[in-house]
C-alpha cells in the first residue's frame, strides 16, 4: 500500500458549512478537482470556484427531495476502488469511473434537530442522512487511497499536511481520519437507534451509547487511576457533564461524582418541599447535611449545622441562585467547601466567594430542578452493565400509610421528606434521623440495619437532646427486627418511617405504641448500593 498518495479529486458535501469555503479554496489552489452537491455546490459557486456537480457525474439527478443524489457506482467506486488490483482498475474504465481520493462530510444535523425538543417525527426522519454515511464509510474502508474528512476541525492539519507533501497525504493521517469517520457514523447511528427505541422498549435487546469527551480529569478516585468525564448529548437529566465552571481549578472525578449527588439530593427535596429553599452537603457520596427552609440563607446555616465535622471539605447544592446576602452568610466562620453548585451566581457573589476561598469552584446549572423522565443509571460490572430506572420516586409524608399514632402535621411533614430524602440518598444499610428542622444524623453503608441505627443516634445525639419538636428517623428498607427502632426509640426518637413489609412488622408497631411513637409506612424501597 503506498505511503504518500495524491489528493486530485475531492467530494465536498456538508451540512454545516462553517470554514468550508477557505478549506475549499485551499484544496483548489492545490489543482484539486471538486465535485459537489445541492447547496453545497451552490455555496462554493457562489464563492466563485469551479466545480463538477454530482448529477454531471452520475448523469441521474438529484431525486425525492434530496434523498437520492449519491448512491451511485460513479461515486462509490471511484471511493472503493483499489488502485493496487488490475481489475478493480479494468472495472473503473469499463464503467467510466473515475478515483476519488478525498471525501469531506459533515452529517445532516439530526442530533441538533432532536435536542431542540420542537421537531416532529417527520421532521427528524427527514435529518436521517443516508448517502453521507455510505460514502464515509466506503471512504474510511478504501483509506489506503482515500482521505476523509468529517469535522471541520480537521481542515488545517489536512492542508498543512498536503502543502508540506507536494499534495499528497501520508498513510498515518488517512487512518487517523478513517478511525474518526467511523467513530463519527458510529455516533450518529446511536443517537438514532436510542431515538427510535425511546417510544418502544425500555431496556432493548441492545444498548447503544453516546458520550463525548468533555475533558481528562486530573485522576480517578485515587491518584493511580485515570479518569476522564464524558457528556451524553442528548441526556434528559440536569446537564451537570457540561456545567459551567466559573471559577477555580478543574473539577476531580471525585468533585464531579459528589456534584451528582448533591444535585440530585437537592432536586428531590426541593420537589418534596415545593417553594422552599433548599440546602445539601454532600461528602463522600453521602448527604450530611440537608434542610428545606423559607429562605436560603436559613437552608445553608441548617444544612450545616447538621454535621459541621463532615460538612467541613464537602460539596454545597442549593436551588436558589446565588446572590451576595447568600454568599455573605455562606463565607461565615471556620468553613471550607470544595465546590458550590446554583442555578446562577450573580458577580458580587462570586467575588465574595472567590476572596474567602481562593480555589472554590463555583458551578452554575442552569437546569439544577429539572427531573427528567424516563432516565436510566448505569453501572458497570466485570464483563457487561447493569442498567436500571433512576429512583425518581419524591418523599410524600400526606400519602404514608400511618400504622401506629396520628398523621404529621405540616411542619413534622416537611421534616420527614428531609429524612426521607435523605436516607434515599445514603449507602445502604442507611438510617437518618432529622429534628430541629434539618437532618441530624446518617448512619450509611452498613452491613446490618441496627448498626445504621447506632450510627445515626451518634450522630445525632445533641440535636436530639436539643429537640423540642419531633424527632423523626428514616430507614431504607423494612425493620426486620424491633431492635433497631428500640436503638432509635430509646435515643428520643419519636417517630419512624419505613417502607414496611417485614414478617415482623408487627412487633416495630408494638413497640411504638408502647413509646408513643408514630409509625409511617412509605411502601417504597429506597436501596442504594
Amino acid at each position: 500500500m503506498p505511503d504518500l498518495v495524491r489528493i486530485e479529486r475531492a467530494l465536498l458535501s456538508v451540512s454545516d458549512k462553517t470554514d468550508l469555503i477557505p478549506f475549499a479554496k485551499a484544496l483548489a489552489d492545490m489543482g484539486v478537482e471538486l465535485i459537489s452537491t445541492g447547496g453545497t455546490a451552490a455555496a462554493l459557486q457562489e464563492a466563485g470556484l469551479e466545480v463538477v456537480t454530482v448529477d454531471s457525474l452520475t448523469g441521474f439527478p438529484e431525486m425525492m427531495d434530496g434523498r437520492i443524489k449519491t448512491l451511485h457506482p460513479r461515486v462509490h467506486g471511484g471511493l472503493l476502488a483499489r488502485r493496487d488490483l488490475d481489475h478493480h482498475v479494468q472495472a473503473m474504465q469499463t464503467h467510466e469511473i473515475r478515483p476519488i481520493d478525498l471525501v469531506c462530510i459533515n452529517l445532516y444535523p439530526f442530533e441538533r434537530t432532536i435536542a431542540s425538543g420542537t421537531a416532529t417525527e417527520a421532521e427528524a426522519i427527514e435529518q436521517i442522512d443516508i448517502g453521507g454515511p455510505a460514502m464515509l464509510r466506503s471512504a474510511g474502508k478504501n483509506h489506503d487511497f482515500v482521505a476523509v474528512v468529517t469535522d471541520r476541525d480537521q481542515y488545517d492539519s489536512l492542508i498543512s499536511q498536503l502543502r508540506a507533501n507536494d499534495g499528497c497525504t501520508t498513510l498515518n493521517l488517512r487512518r487517523t481520519l478513517a478511525g474518526s469517520a467511523f467513530a463519527r457514523t458510529a455516533r450518529y447511528d446511536a443517537t438514532i437507534a436510542s431515538w427510535m427505541n425511546s417510544a418502544g422498549e425500555p431496556f432493548p435487546a441492545w444498548l447503544h451509547l453516546v458520550a463525548g469527551r468533555e475533558r481528562m480529569l486530573r485522576y480517578g478516585e485515587n491518584p493511580h487511576q485515570q479518569a476522564a468525564l464524558y457528556a451524553t448529548p442528548d441526556t434528559r437529566d440536569a446537564g451537570l457533564a457540561s456545567a459551567s465552571t466559573i471559577d477555580g481549578k478543574p473539577l476531580s472525578y471525585n468533585n464531579y461524582n459528589d456534584a451528582a449527588g448533591a444535585l440530585r439530593c437537592c432536586r428531590d427535596l426541593a420537589h418534596a418541599c415545593t417553594g422552599s429553599s433548599v440546602a445539601v452537603v454532600v461528602k463522600h457520596a453521602s448527604p450530611c447535611g440537608l434542610a428545606a427552609a423559607d429562605s436560603p440563607v436559613e437552608a445553608f446555616h441548617q444544612a450545616w449545622a447538621g454535621d459541621p465535622l463532615a460538612a467541613f471539605g464537602g460539596i454545597v447544592a442549593m436551588n436558589a441562585p446565588m446572590t451576595q446576602t447568600e454568599a455573605a452568610a455562606i463565607i461565615e466562620g471556620e468553613r471550607f467547601i470544595e465546590v458550590l453548585l446554583a442555578p446562577a451566581f450573580e458577580q458580587e457573589a462570586i467575588e465574595a466567594l472567590q476572596d474567602r476561598w481562593k480555589n472554590i469552584r463555583l458551578v452554575a446549572v442552569p437546569d439544577i430542578m429539572h427531573r427528567p423522565r424516563s432516565c436510566q443509571s448505569i453501572r458497570t460490572i466485570p464483563g457487561g452493565l447493569l442498567v436500571q430506572d433512576e429512583d425518581d420516586a419524591i418523599a410524600s409524608p400526606s400519602s404514608w400509610k400511618v400504622a401506629v399514632g396520628e398523621p404529621l402535621d405540616s411542619t413534622a411533614q416537611a421534616l420527614a421528606s428531609c429524612a426521607w430524602t435523605a436516607v434515599k440518598h445514603v449507602p445502604s444499610n442507611a438510617v437518618t434521623i432529622a429534628c430541629g428542622g434539618r437532618l441530624a444524623g446518617v448512619g450509611g453503608g452498613q452491613v446490618d440495619r441496627v448498626n445504621a441505627a447506632r450510627v445515626a443516634v451518634q450522630k445525632a445525639a445533641q440535636a436530639i437532646a436539643a429537640s423540642d419538636g419531633p424527632v423523626i428517623a428514616a430507614s431504607d428498607a423494612f425493620f426486620p427486627f424491633s431492635d433497631g427502632p428500640e436503638v432509635l426509640l430509646d435515643a428520643g426518637v419519636n417517630c419512624l418511617i419505613h417502607p414496611g413489609g417485614s414478617k415482623r412488622d408487627e412487633d416495630t408497631f408494638e413497640l411504638c405504641r408502647q413509646r408513643g411513637a408514630t409509625c409511617l409506612l412509605t411502601g417504597t424501597r429506597a436501596f442504594r448500593h
